[in-house]
């Protein structure tokens, strides 16, 4: 073995990159002690401790300390397993980054104060387990009593967000928007009014109907398309057919009773947050994003106000 390379600490720290400093207290120790010592006394390394030098340098890069980096180049510890359990810890790490990183830009987009921004990082921070109480609390704000509807259970699992282990910042972003409309309460009182009138729409004999926000977007697409003007004559055949719809539906006469009750639930639909939940939703659970009812909503009642009779004085 008398003829083995042997390298000064200046040479390793040539072939490695690390400072005469730092392989010294790595020698120091243990983790690459010399092999023996000149005559003169200076620290003489083999060839081996080039391989571990180079190891060091790489595990520390990635994290890990020096204790387990000493385990490992004494084979005390496998290396996969050490780079499987802080692979394992660097994804914690990087989810909370993300989670951090989704309330700073949300923060910085709000211009949000100290109060806010606290709010912003509690919603990011809350377990599956909390996600899923606060969800479920609005919802049963929404839907309380209309367990007799039998759509509505298969309605509650659609409007249920599930955020992913590991989500996008866009869908971390999603989240704390939604969470926030959950736990406003004009906003649950609103959809609270629509499932009442929806329930109310589908209070008819029969199988289950479109109500009348269905009816409506369904019929005002093509309007919208082209740029109609709701208080136009071209708008008089949208009208009724809407009216002439929702009437054979509701099986009550088409008349200026059946308007009012028409002009009343979508007054009650008309607010934009319900869409705005809807692409929420489907930004968190990786859904294609469907079509935003308000713009036809707003559109036919404005038609629709258009073609009301004047309140007698």
């Amino acid at each position: 073995m008398s003829g083995e390379t042997r390298y000064t600490i200046g040479d390793l720290a040539q072939r490695t990159g690390l400072s005469v400093k730092t392989i010294r207290y790595y020698a120091d120790s243990g983790i690459a002690p010399p092999t023996d010592r000149s005559p003169a006394g200076y620290r003489r390394y083999g060839p081996d401790a080039v391989a571990r030098l180079e190891l060091v340098r790489t595990l520390r890069d990635l994290g890990v300390d020096l204790a387990t980096i000493l385990r490992v180049v004494d084979c005390e510890v496998p290396l996969a397993e050490v780079a499987a359990a802080h692979a394992e810890a660097l994804a914690v790490q990087i989810r909370l980054l993300g989670l951090r990183r989704a309330v700073l830009l949300v923060a910085a987009r709000r211009g949000s104060g100290a109060a806010e921004v606290d709010d912003l990082h509690r919603l990011a921070q809350l377990t599956a387990r909390e996600r899923e109480h606060l969800v479920g609390d609005f919802l049963d704000i929404v839907f309380e009593g209309a367990d007799d509807q039998p759509t509505y259970p298969g309605v509650i699992v659609s409007m249920t967000p599930q955020l992913p282990d590991e989500p996008t910042t866009e869908q971390v972003e999603a989240w704390l928007e939604l969470a926030e409309l959950c736990q406003d309460p004009t906003f649950r009182a609103s959809m609270r009014r629509l499932a009442r009138q929806h329930a109310a729409d589908h209070d008819v004999p029969g199988l289950p109907r479109p109500d009348a926000v269905a009816v409506v977007r369904d019929a005002v697409a093509p309007a919208l398309a082209v740029n109609l003007d709701p208080t136009g004559p071209g708008a008089d055949a949208v009208v009724a057919a809407v009216t002439s719809r929702y009437a054979s539906l509701q099986g009550r006469p088409d008349d200026a009773d059946l308007r009012q009750r028409l002009l009343d639930r979508l007054t009650v639909a008309n607010d934009p947050r319900r869409d705005r939940y809807l692409d929420l939703l489907s930004v968190i659970n990786g859904w294609s994003a469907g079509d935003a009812v308000a713009p036809a909503v707003a559109w036919f009642l404005q038609a629709l106000h258009a073609r009301m009779p004047e309140p007698a004085h």
